[in-house]
């Protein structure tokens, strides 16, 4: 048995959101959902096939990707207001409904007025959590000039 097959096997199998560079919720697919959790998963789909409301745009007969955009923006909101257990079920569709997604990144920034948050969500599928954490991160900085 290949051991860093296992290792990379069970990589896939996990979705990550991520918050600010904080890993705040793991799925694990590998682990069955009940079925009251999958019927859930189905009542949100019958939902959404009523149309969806992305930005400021009205999405009546959204797709897969819309749909994970949608739920996704629903997850982070959910976490940002400490309520877990729907945050869970949002992560529990995602994880199920779009079985290549590998990651949830959100970055939030403070906004001058008011207070309240400015986020981008961007959703993942060509690289781990842990593939991310390996990259090498390159930052730009502006040259000061010289007078």
């Amino acid at each position: 048995m290949n051991l860093d097959k296992g290792l990379f096997d069970m990589e896939n199998n996990i979705l990550y959101v991520i918050v600010n560079d904080d890993p705040v919720l793991e799925f694990d697919r590998s682990k069955p959902v009940p079925g009251h959790q999958r019927q859930y998963l189905d009542n949100m789909d019958s939902q959404m096939d009523q149309g969806i409301q992305l930005g400021n745009d009205f999405i009546p007969q959204p797709n897969a990707l819309q749909r994970s955009q949608f739920v996704a923006n629903s997850l982070i909101n959910h976490i940002l207001k400490d309520e877990y257990s729907v945050a869970i079920a949002m992560c529990t569709y995602l994880a199920k409904r779009m079985p290549d997604l590998k990651q949830i990144k959100c970055k939030g920034e403070d906004s001058k007025e008011g207070g309240s948050k400015e986020l981008s969500i961007e959703l993942v599928f060509d690289r781990s959590y842990e593939q991310s954490q390996q990259e090498q991160k390159i930052q730009f900085h502006s040259p000061n000039k010289i007078h």
